[in-house]
């Protein structure tokens, strides 16, 4: 086997292993200490560039930026379970429940709420799901367009900083994560918007969907009602800028502002009564799982990409992707449609650690700017939670829909059909975010600090020079030095005082001489 071959093979190897389902991180690892060990034994690659690998490894267990992945998600975990979506979406589904789709808008305000505060779709999905599914169903909203919304609005905080994938991805594109958060800052709110003037159609064209609460259902008016949306809309303003404002002021760095949230999600279980050696077991369960697979996805793509790069796969990726007709459009049209279609077999992490380190550099080469970049693909994989087979926010919905029927607070099963069917129009409007980024980068950049580009073409240097008249500088004369002998020998000789004038005859000085 000639090495030009081997990269593909290596590539396709990967494809077909993770199709039979094997675990990613040791398909990674195994895969390319196999491919290593061969290209080894062939001479396509020096054992000397193999022994990079270990400090590698050390480099990613030594990475503090991956420090705030655990607490980015003990803050999720403590917040997913602390009453805070409750009075939330208690507070807003009262506020817009007399009107139609009310409960629709409150959901997606909600979701983008709570995106910002716990940077995880199953947190979102799970507590909306459980709060406003049984409403929705029980006041006679379309099953569809309510299972559809719901898992919509939780893939929100997959986009919403402080998302665990922007994390990732500026990890991987070597950017910031200030930079990644407040490129993300536009399309986030570009998606919720996209929602709401969506559920404003479905409001004026199909009524019947979304019928307003009947006054029965809204027991809290006046002071009552504000007191309640206050109560859980104040503590979530203050997280949120415990959080991202101390990371946009650069008071604090990504692994400090996770270590405030998971003490200010703590605080808020504690204010509202939910704080328990419980809870907290539980949060530290979930943080250990969840930065357990990433750490050793991490690694093993480590081990893949490293060997994936001696074997010249980065020229041939290069090669592939660079000559694309289009242009740079044409490179980013094309690898959204595959991210899209990979994202129906991995999760975004995966995809994250394998294939982002591969475009990378072809996006650079071609002038791309990286957190555009980055933040176009977090837009495209939040897809990945809501289209069938393997959404995960389809699948957390379908575990609270069964919760929800056995606990008989609605009366019939909500079935499958109507979750995939109900998610098809949100993943289409997730697409047109992808498009709008696409062609309008300025939705990304806008947030972001301009660099000053100087052009040293346009540099002028100017000097002004005094005309100091036509008759030439004559440098003053050197003095002779002045004193006396006994001046010198005394001290510092007198320079204002003369010198004697001494007259000396010569032949009375030969004679005095002998």
């Amino acid at each position: 086997m000639e090495m030009s071959h081997l990269a593909p093979v290596m590539f396709g190897s990967l494809v077909v292993a993770m199709l039979a389902g094997f675990p990613v991180a040791f398909t990674l690892g195994g895969l390319g200490l196999a491919f290593g060990y061969f290209a080894m034994s062939q001479g396509f690659v020096n054992p000397e560039f193999m022994g990079n690998l270990p400090l590698r490894l050390y480099g990613i267990v030594s990475n503090e930026l991956l420090l705030s992945i655990p607490f980015f998600t003990f803050m999720g975990a403590i917040l997913e379970r602390c009453g805070l979506a409750e009075d939330l979406l208690e507070g807003t589904g009262q506020l817009f429940g007399s009107r139609p789709g009310g409960l629709g808008f409150a959901v997606i305000i909600v979701g983008a709420i709570l995106g910002a505060i716990t940077g995880t779709v199953a947190a979102s999905v799970i507590a909306m799901g459980v709060i406003s599914l049984p409403i929705m169903v029980r006041y006679g909203y379309d099953m569809r367009y309510a299972t559809g919304v719901i898992a919509a609005s939780g893939t929100i905080t997959q986009l919403i900083p402080p998302s665990l994938v922007l994390v990732v991805l500026a990890d991987q594109l070597g950017r910031s994560v200030g930079d990644m958060y407040l490129g993300a800052i536009g399309p986030s709110l570009l998606q919720t918007a996209i929602f709401l003037l969506y559920t404003a159609a479905i409001v004026m064209f199909k009524p019947q969907w979304v019928p307003p609460l009947p006054p029965e259902a809204r027991t809290m008016r006046g002071a009552a009602l504000v007191k309640r949306v206050l109560w859980g809309m104040l503590p979530s303003v203050v997280l949120i800028f415990l959080v991202l404002g101390t990371l946009f002021m650069g008071l604090a760095t990504p692994t400090e502002a996770g270590a405030l949230g998971a003490f200010g999600g703590m605080l808020l279980a504690a204010m509202h009564k939910r704080l328990s050696i419980s809870l907290i077991w539980q949060a530290m369960d979930t943080t250990m799982r969840v930065t357990s697979m990433v750490i050793f996805i991490l690694l093993g793509s480590t081990v893949f990409s490293l060997v994936f790069q001696g074997v010249d796969g980065h020229i041939w990726i290069e090669e592939m992707l660079s000559n694309l007709p289009g242009g740079p459009v044409g490179f980013l049209i094309a690898v959204n449609i595959f991210i899209f279609f990979l994202a129906f077999f991995l999760d975004f992490f995966e995809i994250a650690f394998i294939v982002v380190p591969l475009l990378a550099p072809v996006a650079e080469k071609l002038g791309i700017d990286l957190i555009w970049f980055g933040v176009l693909l977090c837009v495209n994989m939040q897809t990945s939670f809501m289209h069938p087979p393997f959404g995960f926010a389809l699948f957390y919905l379908r575990g609270v829909a069964d919760q929800i029927h056995k606990s008989g607070a609605i009366s019939k099963p909500i079935l499958s059909r109507d979750i995939y069917l109900g998610a098809i129009p949100w993943v289409a409007m997730q697409l047109v975010l992808v498009a709008v980024v696409i062609f309008w980068p300025e939705s990304v950049t806008a947030f972001l600090d301009k660099e000053t580009a100087v052009n040293t073409d346009d540099v002028h240097i100017e000097m002004q020079i005094e005309d100091l008249g036509s008759d030439p500088v004559t440098p003053p004369a050197a003095e002779e030095p002045t004193g006396s002998v006994s001046d010198v020998v005394g001290g510092e000789p007198d320079m204002s005082v003369p010198p004697p004038q001494v007259e000396i005859d010569p032949t009375q000085a030969v004679k005095d001489a002998l």
